[in-house]
């Protein structure tokens, strides 16, 4: 089968599709034919050695973590899933023909592979996030960085959940900020000054990384209302990192619900090959998305 692959940490030039022998799907797990792949930061993370000290990989290794498709072949113990269904979840080096998930879910009527892969890790990122930085019904969220997966993830769960949502992104994205329901405003110069004039901030998500902790905790007043999953050093000021996910079954079961509701939604900003996975992470890097950025196998 085909699957990307790097054999050394560094830039996206080190990602090369290779040939390679098929997973097999193990006790408790699925093997699916991989139709989607979602692309996520954490992907590029990890091939640039940033987790290396933390959670150690063998070299090579793959690359991936979400994934919707056909499942083909069923682990010893595993109930309610057969072969043909359609499904969508988390497993391992899932930029791949085939790949192995340990969670997932049927995907929703209507859904198409490419929309489903963008679900599994930022619904349970957006879930753990809100939980974790303690915002409730009748208080506002300000979310840095909220026009990726992530962020329209958390626009969408938090207005569910009766929260007021400020969101910072682009220029080019204040209206699709504004259709999720969030009070949208831009960042750069006069950024903070701009957030105070839509309302008061009862806390503070940093999904994009891009080096406002300090002002994050200005605007909440506590640094522990502040949570984030992109800045490395937002524990030197005493803000919560948070990077260790929590239960992906009860996230894809929570997705599949709200998407089957229609109160979730999350648009597919560009699609790529296998072959074109060294740019998805570029463009990955680079931010300024509008949902989420999937390969196509």
């Amino acid at each position: 089968m085909k699957k990307v692959s790097f054999a050394e940490f560094g830039d996206p030039d080190v990602l090369h599709l290779v040939d390679a022998e098929e997973p097999h799907a193990g006790p408790g797990r699925i093997r699916i034919a991989v139709r989607a792949a979602g692309v996520n930061p954490v992907d590029w993370r990890i091939r640039e050695g940033q987790f290396q000290q933390a959670r150690p990989i063998e070299l090579p290794a793959g690359v991936g973590l979400d994934a919707a498709g056909v499942v083909d072949e069923v682990g010893e113990g595993v109930e309610g899933v057969a072969v043909g269904d359609h499904v969508f979840g988390e497993g391992s080096d899932t930029y791949a023909e085939f790949a192995v998930l340990w969670a997932w879910a049927r995907m929703p009527e209507g859904l198409t592979f490419e929309e489903a892969a963008g679900y599994p890790s930022v619904v349970e990122t957006a879930l753990r996030v809100i939980d974790q930085v303690g915002v409730r019904a009748g208080q506002t969220l300000l979310v840095s960085g909220a026009s990726g997966g992530v962020g329209s993830a958390v626009l969408q769960i938090a207005r569910e959940r009766g929260i007021t949502v400020i969101g910072t992104a682009g220029p080019a994205n204040q209206d699709y900020l504004r259709s999720l329901g969030a009070l949208a405003t831009t960042y750069g110069e006069g950024w903070v000054e701009r957030v105070r004039r839509l309302g008061r901030v009862d806390a503070a998500l940093d999904l994009a990384g891009s080096g406002v902790i300090r002002e994050l905790v200005e605007l909440t007043g506590d640094p522990g209302k502040v949570v984030s999953i992109a800045d490395l050093g937002a524990p030197v000021l005493g803000v919560r990192f948070s990077g260790v996910a929590g239960s992906m079954p009860d996230a894809l079961a929570e997705a599949a619900r709200l998407i089957s509701e229609g109160r979730l939604h999350i648009p597919v900003d560009r699609s790529y090959t296998l072959s074109e996975a060294a740019a998805a992470h570029v463009d990955s890097k680079a931010g300024h998305t509008r949902g989420r950025r999937v390969i196509v196998v």
